[in-house]
């Protein structure tokens, strides 16, 4: 006899993801040959995580990413710590949380992986950001390491002729950089043919993303910032585009036997802003308890936006408009219209906007955005007040009573308009 607590074990079981098995083994191996990167000849790079990877691939330096590392510290529940002792260390409370984190771990190797593999050289583009530029500064002085930045125009409303050739001299001199640093000629054969990878991989992800158009979606977007750590560490590499066409036909396979990240979903949301890496599981759990699936987020897609500027015949070319017409790096009109389009996309019944205290880049045109989408969509919006590290800054009361009455509302509207 199947007793009722077997029965949802076992559906539980039959929802979850199979491919993040292989994720965690990508991860391990990859940290840990970052990690032992001086025994194997290798050169270690600390990169933003929008900055152009592809070169490095191409010269066989390791990526390793602080923001990534910094979400990492998030998930764990580290980060409290860490930005307390940065904030003894003489760092602002008030800035960037990834940038606090990444800091207070260098003396101290600190974090849920020991600390990040010393690095050789550091390249920083400010396409996401400015406080990357002061924050590895820092990270330079300390390691005494040379440092390489990238300065992407902020694309308010085009990417004009003299921004292409602004930033696309800036490429060359970061291809210079890598060669003096690397001790060896770039090579562009190799370069074209990680290019192409890069594009592959986007596409593959894209593709991943848009199963969840799919009523019920296979997957979450809490799925997604899980899911999304290959494409930013690894983008150039054989293996994303095989973990993604794994991952892509694991997601086909679920819509074909029915299987959803949400049991009975009904209500379909889009997430915008960073996660809140310290409650994602709660924030899954709460929102399925209203039977509502978050089925796409602005952050996760974002590792896609560049697809349409990008070419595999003329890839570093191009580069100079791919990295800087990224979501970050565009105007709050042109971020409102990416974020109803992706309404349209998924079909979405809401909007839950994180306001970040942290990522004010992604922030401070948040109820811009969210005044649009009410005027033009006519849907309900749901803003929280967080941070992505910080958990000083997160009250799980009320958040919860704010996304309860957001869904009742919800509710109300779609049982107001079926009537």
């Amino acid at each position: 006899m199947t007793t009722p607590d077997k029965t949802i074990d076992e559906a539980r079981e039959r929802r979850k993801i199979k491919c993040v098995k292989k994720m965690k083994e990508i991860m391990t191996h990859y940290y840990i040959d970052a990690k032992t990167a001086a025994d194997q000849g290798k050169k270690v790079a600390w990169i933003t995580s929008g900055g152009p990877v592809e070169p490095l691939i191409a010269m066989d330096v390791i990526p390793v990413y602080p923001e990534n590392h910094a979400a990492m510290i998030g998930a764990s529940k580290m980060g409290v710590d860490l930005c307390i002792q940065s904030e003894e260390m003489g760092y602002a409370p008030d800035l960037c949380s990834y940038a606090r984190a990444d800091i207070a771990c260098a003396p101290v190797e600190g974090g849920p992986i020991g600390g990040l593999p010393r690095p050789d050289m550091l390249i920083c583009c400010n396409n996401i950001c400015g406080t990357v530029l002061k924050w590895y500064e820092a990270q330079a002085r300390f390691f005494k390491v040379p440092l390489f930045i990238l300065d992407t125009p902020f694309c308010h409303t085009e990417f004009s002729e003299e921004a292409r050739r602004y930033v696309r001299r800036q490429i060359d001199e970061y291809i210079q950089f890598l060669e003096q640093h690397c001790g060896r000629p770039f090579d562009r054969e190799r370069m074209n043919a990680v290019g192409r990878l890069s594009i592959e991989g986007q596409r593959l992800w894209q593709a991943v993303l848009d199963t969840t158009t799919h009523k019920p979606a296979p997957m979450s977007a809490f799925d997604a910032f899980f899911h999304l750590a290959l494409i930013v560490t690894l983008r150039g590499t054989q293996t994303v585009v095989d973990y993604y066409t794994e991952l892509l036909q694991e997601m086909q396979a679920r819509i074909a036997q029915g299987i959803s990240a949400v049991e009975n979903e009904e209500y379909r949301l889009l997430w915008d802003n960073l996660p809140i890496w310290f409650r994602t599981r709660w924030l899954s759990e709460k929102f399925a308890a209203h039977n509502a699936c978050l089925v796409a987020d602005t952050y996760t897609s974002a590792w896609c936006s560049s697809l349409q500027y990008l070419r595999e015949d003329d890839f570093v070319d191009t580069m100079a408009e791919g990295y800087s017409r990224i979501y970050l790096n565009i105007g709050v009109d042109a971020m409102a219209e990416s974020v109803m389009a992706m309404i349209d996309k998924y079909q979405a019944d809401g909007l839950v906007m994180h306001s970040n205290r942290s990522c004010k880049p992604y922030s401070l045109g948040q109820y811009d955005i969210q005044r649009i989408v009410r005027e033009k969509k006519k849907l309900p919006t749901l803003m929280i007040e967080a941070d992505m590290v910080d958990e000083r800054l997160f009250a799980e009361g009320p958040t919860a009573t704010r996304i309860d009455a957001f869904m009742e509302m919800l509710k109300a509207g779609q049982n107001g308009a079926r009537a």
